[in-house]
């Protein structure tokens, strides 16, 4: 069944993001959901300059720019705002990178989560701070280059598992989406709009210029991340209802990692230990979703 969705746009045609870039996408389809009736809270990110050079602005909903660490805390100082105003019917959302998620934002983020706070928290995973560099969070991939982790030398832990993390909370709904599926986006934010509460979402938008890949194979290479198993697409309900919604084809990660520049110096041993990793995980994600019981 095809969902419905209004074509009304919320963003105007010009912003500044780079060739190639998906966080445009990820943004056009949330607003198309969540509709004029949304206050934005955005720490400083990729998508901090793409709204544009104030005075203007690409969105054609109001935009709060915040401190890096502070877009989960201010989106909850806005919805009590809405509230004392008697404005239930706005959405409240916090739009933030996987540095101002995963790293300086998860403060705010953990604490609205723990006090339920009733905002859609976004975050649109690029993995590394490329912004201001390219350097690496702690959304990073194990083994691949930013320009603080030299090539010569893979470093760090693999990648948080923030949705995990997060539905350790307990929240409503958390979970995962990707540009190249934007049905299941969209499915998604139109099912956590329904709900009250702590509301989060990890879209993995890829990046041409960090990941080191020709702009115009985006879109291929975010639907490849979802079906070599990287980056799985699912929902956790209240914490503990896992559902996976779309199984992979499970293609060879090499697949995914030859198309990017970052990942050239791996070796076959770095690659079959990526490969390892992903399996693992998976297994641990169906484990997750087959033991639920109501």
């Amino acid at each position: 069944m095809k969902l419905k969705v209004t074509k009304e746009e919320y963003m105007y045609q010009g912003h500044t993001a780079c060739p190639g870039c998906t966080a445009p996408q990820a943004m056009r389809y949330v607003l198309k959901v969540l509709g004029k009736k949304t206050v934005i809270s955005m720490p400083a990110c990729c998508w901090s300059t793409i709204a544009g050079i104030f005075p203007y602005s690409s969105l054609k909903v109001p935009l709060f720019h915040t401190a890096f660490p502070a877009g989960a805390s201010v989106a909850s100082g806005i919805k009590a705002g809405m509230d004392v105003q008697g404005k239930k019917d706005v959405n409240v959302l916090t739009w933030a990178g996987d540095g101002g998620t995963f790293d300086i934002g998860f403060q705010a983020l953990s604490g609205a989560a723990e006090r339920n706070e009733d905002i859609i928290y976004v975050c649109y995973d690029n993995e590394a701070y490329m912004n201001t560099g390219i350097q690496r969070s702690s959304a990073t991939p194990w083994g691949a280059w930013t320009a603080v982790t030299p090539k010569e030398n893979p470093e760090g832990n693999p990648k948080k598992d923030i949705v995990y993390i997060m539905a350790a909370h307990r929240i409503p709904y958390a979970a995962t989406a990707c540009v190249a599926y934007p049905e299941d986006l969209i499915r998604k934010m139109k099912k956590a709009k329904k709900m009250s509460g702590t509301r989060f979402f990890q879209i993995l938008v890829p990046c041409s210029t960090g990941w080191k890949f020709s702009s115009e194979l985006s879109i291929k290479m975010a639907r490849m991340a979802v079906e070599t198993k990287i980056f799985p697409l699912y929902e956790v309900e209240n914490g503990v209802k896992y559902t996976i919604n779309k199984t992979p084809k499970g293609l060879p990660i090499k697949e995914y990692l030859k198309l990017q520049g970052r990942f050239k110096h791996l070796s076959e041993k770095d690659i079959k230990f990526i490969q390892m990793r992903v399996n693992k995980e998976w297994d641990d994600l169906v484990s997750r979703a087959s033991n639920y019981t109501a």
